[in-house]
């Protein structure tokens, strides 16, 4: 197989993303944008050893999943991945996906329950970051630092929209130079937005705070509906979003949020899960299945700000949360204060490290970011010895590899839910009992 050959083919399978895979000349070639069961037509535009990538030219047989995508920078926006598909399509490929991974990564044949849905498909989103560059301000395209200027995204809240619309006035009347990373110049570099049930914070990122009537700007932003506007200080040569330094121009630094009946604070460097409505079912689900009778002791890993442990703390005899992240650490301590919260303690460093000398535990949940649990950590996790682990992972691939390890220790898997709480793109949550 060369590049820039053409075939008509049938497409067989599925990737990890949401693209089409079809076999030809016995290679594996990948297709965005196509679904299972189409016959298309096919652009070969990169060809390895074994296998090729395809762009899609014509689609001569549709899915009766297909669908006209609602946004019109979907096939150059990387932003979403699966709205030429209808939602049926997205959570059965979200239930496969997450099914695929655990045979071919951990050797695990289990029963996978199908996706949960989401609540909302549309403007769920409570956090959105946008570039700004020479093109605009927007996403970057898949793969590139290819700017796809755009003045709405379906799956962010209305409101940001809006705030975009005052921040590129403001630029122009104001002749402030968005950030160029090649030449490591000018003024503003991405804005940050957060909307949560206590408000909208609008976060904007600079190269340092010397910027023109950033009064008349907080006035509107505050005029639109924000409840918190701050700049972040970034003159780093990064693609890290966000610096250290946070200077407040109207507001408070923290946002509030309600899950359940828990009131948390919210700072914009803090991770918080991205939907809200769909977060509630994940954690009362994750609870669940953790089997809580109030006697329990329940290590929460990688607790971020303290969502899933302070949650969790009405149903358990003592929570302990640790996360290496110190401001989150603080966030979580002054959440379970807030809440009148006398059962949940937060330390902070690595898990691995910190467990080791607190004792046992009845229940660990983990929660760690994409890349998984370190080994080292499931080391020690299988030393407490812990009766049952709640896994949440927001990556199977990683969540499979770290179930084969747990396997390995003598947990056998009980339930694997997946939740969907990122629609419209290939991302997928998932929920995992584990026994001893």
């Amino acid at each position: 197989m060369k590049k820039n050959q053409q075939f008509i083919t049938e497409i067989t399978g599925t990737g990890s993303q949401g693209e089409g895979v079809a076999r030809i000349e016995n290679m594996a070639v990948f297709v965005p944008y196509a679904l299972l069961g189409e016959t298309v037509k096919v652009h070969i535009v990169k060809a390895l050893k074994n296998y090729a990538y395809g762009k899609l030219i014509e689609v001569i047989k549709p899915s009766p999943h297909r669908t006209e995508p609602k946004c019109s920078v979907f096939y150059k926006c990387g932003g979403c991945s699966m709205q030429h598909a209808d939602y049926r399509y997205e959570l059965q490929f979200k239930t496969n996906h997450v099914s695929d991974c655990l045979k071919r990564i951990g050797g695990i044949d289990t029963e996978v329950l199908p996706c949960i849905p989401s609540p909302e498909t549309e403007h769920y989103r409570n956090k959105g970051q946008f570039a700004v560059t020479k093109d605009g301000i927007g996403f970057y395209s898949q793969r590139s630092h290819n700017l796809v200027d755009s003045n709405s995204c379906l799956i962010q809240k209305e409101i940001c929209s809006e705030i975009i619309g005052i921040i590129r006035e403001y630029m122009k009347t104001n002749n402030v130079p968005p950030y160029d990373e090649e030449t490591h110049t000018g003024k503003i570099r991405n804005i940050f937005i957060r909307h949560l049930s206590g408000g909208t914070m609008v976060c904007i990122t600079v190269t340092d705070e010397n910027l023109p009537n950033l009064t008349d700007l907080t006035k509107e932003l505050v005029t639109l509906g924000a409840a918190s506007v701050m700049l972040n200080i970034n003159n780093k040569r990064t693609n890290v979003q966000l610096g250290e330094q946070f200077i407040p121009l109207y507001g408070d630094e923290t946002l509030k949020d309600t899950i359940g009946d828990i009131e948390f604070k919210v700072s914009p460097n803090s991770f918080y899960q991205i939907n809200s409505k769909q977060t509630e079912q994940l954690y009362k689900y994750a609870v669940s299945l953790a089997g809580l009778t109030g006697n329990e002791t329940v290590f929460d890993l990688y607790c971020g700000i303290g969502t899933i442990g302070l949650f969790a703390s009405k149903y358990a005899k003592k929570v302990i949360g640790v996360e290496i992240v110190e401001k989150a650490v603080e966030n979580a301590r002054n959440n379970a204060l807030a809440n009148g919260i006398t059962n949940a303690q937060f330390l902070c460093g690595k898990a691995e490290d910190v467990i080791k000398d607190i004792g046992k535990a009845d229940v660990v949940m983990l929660d760690p970011p994409r890349k998984g649990c370190d080994d080292k950590l499931l080391k020690t996790v299988k030393e407490i010895a812990p009766k049952t682990i709640v896994y949440i992972s927001c990556n199977p691939a990683t969540l499979a590899r770290d179930l084969k390890t747990l396997k390995g220790y003598g947990y056998c898997i009980d339930t694997v839910q997946p939740f969907d709480m990122f629609p419209r793109t290939f991302h997928v949550e998932c929920v995992v009992k584990l026994q001893r």
